[in-house]
C-alpha cells in the first residue's frame, strides 16, 4: 500500500512533464517526417532513404552488378524503417534511368508491372552517378542512426538532379510533387544561367505523350499542367493509344475508356491492350461512330488527359520552402559551382604538397642532403637537425617551411645512388606540376567558364538518347457537349406539358445526349430551356422541342401568334442565342389568353410563304391570305412583331419554302488545332453557303474533300493547303520522287465526289512528298537552285510544262531533286493567288 501510494506521488509530481511532453510530440512527429522521410534536400535532390541507398551502393562499388536484395540489406544499417521501403525506393530510382544501372526485370511504369523480388533483379551505381554523386573529400558526415557508422548528411551531388529525376511526397501538414524535366534541357538550362541569361523549364515524362504548359507556373503551387496520350486513326473504324500520360498506366487508361462506354459518353465495340515495346492500346469504334469525335471524347471523359498540379516544396537550410523550377535550377547549379571549386581548391592544396614533398626530394637528392644519414650523430633528432639546417641555402627555392614530417618522409625513401637520369625525372615531373597548378589557378579564376565547360561535358557524355520525349503543345478546350454521344431517349407528352427521358409510355422524340439543352416551345407562347432530366414541366401543348445550340446566330424561328387581349394576330422572326435556364419566356404581348398559330425553325435563316385561312364567320370579305417571312426583319426574341390581321384565324399552312434571308457561314481554319471555326480563329477560307465543300491537300500527298463539320479534326502538321472546293479549279502540285531523285509537275482536276476519303495524287514511294500545291488559274514557280556561285534561278509557267490529267498520274519531271531548292508561287497581279508551299 505504501509502494503504491509513493508511486501515485511520483506520478503526480511528473503531470507537468508529461503534459509539456504531449504538447510537443505531433510537432516533433511532423518535424521528422518532413526532413527525414517525404521531402528532398535542396542539397542533393535526395530524400534519406535514396540517399542511403546511393550511399551503401558506393560503399559496394566494384564495377559489377549487385542483387538488389543484397544492396537493400546493406541500406539498412544507414536506414531505420526495414526493407520494404528502402526496395521500393530502390526501384524507383531504378525505374527512371538516371543514377543506377538495372539487370533484370524492374518492371514497367506504362503498364504498371511490378518488379521482380529483389533476390532476382541486380543494380550498380551509373557512370553519371560515379561523376557527379561522390566525393569523401567534399562530403559532410555524420553518425548513423545506431551511432556505429558515418553516413552523408548530403551527397555532393554536382547536378540539377531533383529537376531530372522529379519527387513525390505526402508529409504532416504538406506536400510535394516536383514533375520531371529533360537531361539535356537542365544541362542547357544551368549553361545559361551561368552565363545570366534567361531559360524556361518545362516537364518531361519517360512516358511520351504530350503536355500542355501554359499554367505551369514554374512548378509553383498554383500551376498545372495537362497531359495527353497521342491517339492516331488507324482508320475509320479503329484508333490507337500510343502513349499514356504520366502517372497513368496501361490498365488504368483501358479501364477509364471501359467506365466511360459504360456511362455511354463514348461508344466503342472493345479495347484492346497490345503493348509490347511500345505502348499501343487499340480501340475499335461502334458502327457509324466518328473517329474525331470519339478521340475528343477520350480526351474529355477518360485517364486520355489528366491535369496535375505541381507543389514543389524541397528542404533549404533545415525548413521546407515552396519555390519554382528556375529557383530550384538557380540554387542547385550554383551549389555545383560551390562544389567545384572546392574540388580545384583541394585539387590545389594537393597538387601544392605534391610540388614542395617533390621539390624537396630533389634538392634532397641534387645536394646530396642524403649523407648526412651516413653521418654519426647522437641521437635521431640530432640527424633530423642536420638534415634541416642541410636545406636552409635553398629554402628560398620552396613555397613554404619545411616541416619535420617532410623530412622524416625523406628519410624513409630507400637510399641509392642517384643518377642524372633520376634529377631529369624529377625535374620533369616538378613541370608537369607546375603546369597543373597554372591550370588549377586558371581554372579557379574563370570559374563561371569551368563550370560550363563541366555541364557540357555531362551533356556529351551522357546526354546522347535523352532527348525530349513529351510533346509540348497548347490544347484546345473540348467542351462535353460538342463530344457527347447520343446516350438518352427524349419523350413528350404534349397536351399534359411533360418532356423528359422517363416518359416511356408517351411520344418518342428523339436521341440526345445526358449533357444536353433542350428548347421548348407551348402553344401558349412560352419558351422555356431546360437541362435533359427524368421529367421537367414545360407548359400544356407543348408545339416543338429540339436541342438548344448556345449563341447559334444561323437558326431563325418564324411565328404567327395571336394576342389573347386584343385579337390581333403578329408574325415575328427572331433568334435564341443565350437564355437562362429554366427561365420561361413569353414570346407574346404577355396575356394568358394568347396562342401560337404558327411556327417554324429554319437552320439557316430561310423566310417561307404561308398561307393563312380565317375564320369562317369573322367579318372579313377575303377569308384567305398569304403572309412572306421574307418582308420580316429578323429581330430579338421579346420584339412584338408585326401584325399580321386582325381577324381570328383559323389555320395557318406552308404554301412554298423559303430560301435562306441571312448571308453564308464564315469559316476559318486553325493551324495550330487543326480546326474549323466560326471564331475568326486561323486562316480565312471564305463564306459558305449550304452544302459547300473544303479541299485539304496534304504535305504526303493526299487529297480529300470534306464538309463544314466544326467538331472534325485535321492533320495540322500534314495540311498545306485548305480553301473553299470548286470543282471547275485545276490543281497543280510539285512533288518529290525520292527514288529518281526528282521533281515532278502535275495538274489534275479533281473529279471523286466520296467525302472525308483521302485519294493519294503523287506517285507512291517511301519518302515521296509533295513541296508546293496550288489552285491558282496560271501558275507560275519561281525556282531557286544550287549554291554560291552555282545558284540558278527561274520561273517556270508550269501549264506550259504539264498537261491536265487524272489525279493518279505520275506527271512530268521538272528538275533534279536537291536539298537547296527552293520554290515559292508568284502571285498574280490582281494579288489573288495562294501562296502555298510544303
Amino acid at each position: 500500500m505504501s509502494a503504491a501510494k509513493n508511486k501515485l506521488t511520483e506520478v503526480s509530481s511528473n503531470d507537468h512533464g508529461l503534459h509539456g511532453q504531449y504538447k510537443t510530440w505531433f510537432l516533433d512527429y511532423a518535424s521528422y517526417v518532413i526532413l527525414e522521410r517525404a521531402v528532398p534536400a535542396i542539397e542533393d535532390g535526395l530524400k534519406p532513404v535514396q540517399r542511403r541507398i546511393l550511399h551503401a551502393m558506393k560503399e559496394m562499388d566494384d564495377g559489377r552488378y549487385n542483387k538488389v536484395a543484397n544492396i537493400i540489406g546493406q541500406a539498412m544499417q544507414y536506414h531505420p524503417h526495414g526493407d520494404a521501403s528502402i526496395g521500393d525506393a530502390l526501384v524507383n530510382m531504378g525505374q527512371k534511368d538516371l543514377l543506377i544501372d538495372t539487370q533484370g526485370n524492374w518492371g514497367d511504369v506504362r503498364t504498371g508491372d511490378d518488379a521482380a523480388a529483389a533476390r532476382y533483379i541486380e543494380a550498380r551505381l551509373s557512370k553519371f552517378a560515379l561523376e557527379v554523386a561522390f566525393n569523401a573529400k567534399t562530403t559532410e558526415w555524420q553518425l548513423s542512426y545506431d551511432g556505429r557508422k558515418n553516413e552523408p548528411v548530403a551527397l555532393p551531388m554536382k547536378f540539377p538532379l531533383l529537376l531530372a529525376q522529379g519527387a513525390d511526397g505526402i508529409a504532416v501538414g504538406l506536400s510535394t510533387k516536383i514533375l520531371p524535366h529533360n537531361f539535356c534541357e537542365i544541362i542547357e538550362a544551368a549553361i545559361k544561367h551561368l552565363r545570366g541569361k534567361r531559360f524556361e523549364l518545362h516537364p518531361d515524362f519517360l512516358t511520351g505523350g504530350m503536355i500542355d504548359v501554359a499554367d505551369y507556373n514554374q512548378g509553383k503551387r498554383g500551376g498545372k499542367v495537362k497531359v495527353r496520350a497521342h491517339i492516331e486513326e488507324v482508320d475509320k473504324k479503329t484508333l490507337a493509344i500510343k502513349s499514356v500520360p504520366y502517372g497513368v498506366t496501361t490498365t488504368q487508361l483501358m479501364e477509364s475508356i471501359v467506365k466511360a462506354n459504360e456511362q455511354n459518353k463514348i461508344k466503342i465495340k472493345k479495347v484492346t491492350d497490345n503493348t509490347a515495346a511500345e505502348v499501343e492500346i487499340q480501340v475499335d469504334l461502334a458502327p457509324g461512330i466518328s473517329p474525331d469525335i470519339t478521340i475528343d471524347a477520350l480526351y474529355k471523359f477518360t485517364d486520355c488527359e489528366i491535369s496535375i498540379s505541381p507543389n514543389a516544396c524541397v528542404i533549404v537550410a533545415d525548413k521546407p520552402q515552396f519555390l519554382g523550377v528556375q529557383e530550384l535550377l538557380k540554387l542547385s547549379v550554383d551549389k555545383t559551382r560551390d562544389l567545384l571549386e572546392q574540388e580545384l581548391k583541394i585539387k590545389l592544396n594537393e597538387l601544392q604538397e605534391k610540388w614542395h614533398y617533390t621539390s624537396l626530394e630533389k634538392i634532397f637528392f641534387e645536394e646530396k642532403i642524403y649523407k648526412e644519414l651516413e653521418k654519426k650523430h647522437e641521437t635521431w633528432e640530432k640527424v633530423l637537425d642536420g638534415i634541416d639546417k642541410a636545406f636552409v641555402p635553398f629554402k628560398k627555392q620552396l613555397k613554404r617551411a619545411i616541416t619535420q614530417e617532410d623530412i622524416i618522409k625523406l628519410t624513409e625513401k630507400p637510399v641509392r645512388r642517384i643518377y642524372k637520369l633520376d634529377i631529369d625525372e624529377l625535374n620533369d615531373q616538378i613541370k608537369g606540376l607546375e603546369a597543373e597548378i597554372k591550370q588549377v589557378k586558371n581554372d579557379l579564376n574563370n570559374l563561371v567558364d569551368f563550370a560550363v565547360a563541366y555541364f557540357e561535358n555531362l551533356l556529351k557524355k551522357y546526354g546522347k538518347d535523352r532527348g525530349r520525349k513529351t510533346e509540348i503543345k497548347q490544347f484546345e478546350i473540348i467542351e462535353a457537349k460538342s463530344v457527347a454521344i447520343a446516350n438518352a431517349r427524349l419523350y413528350v407528352n404534349r397536351e399534359e406539358g411533360f418532356i423528359g427521358t422517363g416518359l416511356k409510355k408517351d411520344e418518342l422524340l428523339f436521341e440526345c445526349s445526358d449533357l444536353d439543352d433542350i428548347i421548348v416551345f407551348a402553344k401558349r407562347g412560352i419558351m422555356k430551356v431546360v437541362k435533359v432530366s427524368d421529367k421537367a414541366f414545360i407548359g400544356k401543348d407543348i408545339i416543338h422541342a429540339a436541342v438548344f445550340q448556345k449563341n447559334d446566330e444561323r437558326t431563325t424561328y418564324n411565328m404567327i401568334y395571336a394576342d389573347g387581349k386584343g385579337g390581333k394576330s403578329f408574325a415575328k422572326r427572331f433568334n435564341v442565342t443565350g437564355v437562362t435556364r429554366d427561365k420561361e419566356y413569353d414570346l407574346t404581348k404577355g396575356d394568358e389568353k394568347s396562342k401560337v398559330h404558327y411556327l417554324s425553325v429554319n437552320r439557316n435563316g430561310e423566310a417561307e410563304l404561308v398561307k393563312i385561312t380565317l375564320t369562317p364567320g369573322c367579318a372579313a370579305h377575303k377569308k384567305e391570305l398569304e403572309f412572306n417571312f421574307a418582308e420580316l426583319e429578323i429581330k430579338g426574341r421579346s420584339s412584338m412583331g408585326n401584325t399580321v390581321t386582325k381577324y381570328p384565324i383559323k389555320s395557318v399552312r406552308l404554301k412554298e419554302a423559303g430560301v435562306s434571308t441571312i448571308a453564308g457561314k464564315k469559316l476559318w481554319y486553325d493551324d495550330q488545332f487543326g480546326r474549323l471555326n466560326t471564331d475568326e480563329k486561323g486562316q480565312f477560307l471564305g463564306m459558305f453557303e449550304g452544302d459547300e465543300r473544303i479541299l485539304v491537300v496534304y504535305s504526303d500527298g493526299n487529297y480529300e474533300i470534306t464538309d463544314q463539320e466544326l467538331t472534325q479534326k485535321l492533320d495540322s502538321e500534314k495540311v498545306i493547303c485548305i480553301e473553299k472546293f470548286n470543282p471547275g479549279k485545276i490543281v497543280t502540285a510539285i512533288y518529290a520522287d525520292m527514288e529518281k531523285k526528282q521533281f515532278m509537275a502535275k495538274r489534275f482536276k479533281i473529279e471523286t465526289t466520296t467525302l472525308k476519303n483521302k485519294f493519294l495524287f503523287i506517285k507512291e514511294g517511301e519518302g515521296n512528298y509533295v513541296e508546293a500545291v496550288t489552285t491558282a488559274e496560271e501558275p507560275v514557280l519561281a525556282m531557286q537552285q544550287g549554291r554560291g556561285a552555282q545558284i540558278r534561278k527561274g520561273k517556270l509557267k508550269i501549264a506550259r510544262i504539264a498537261e491536265v490529267t487524272g489525279y493518279r498520274t505520275v506527271g512530268t519531271k521538272l528538275a533534279d531533286y536537291s536539298k537547296s531548292t527552293e520554290m515559292e508561287w508568284v502571285k498574280s497581279k490582281e494579288g489573288n493567288q495562294p501562296e502555298l508551299f510544303g
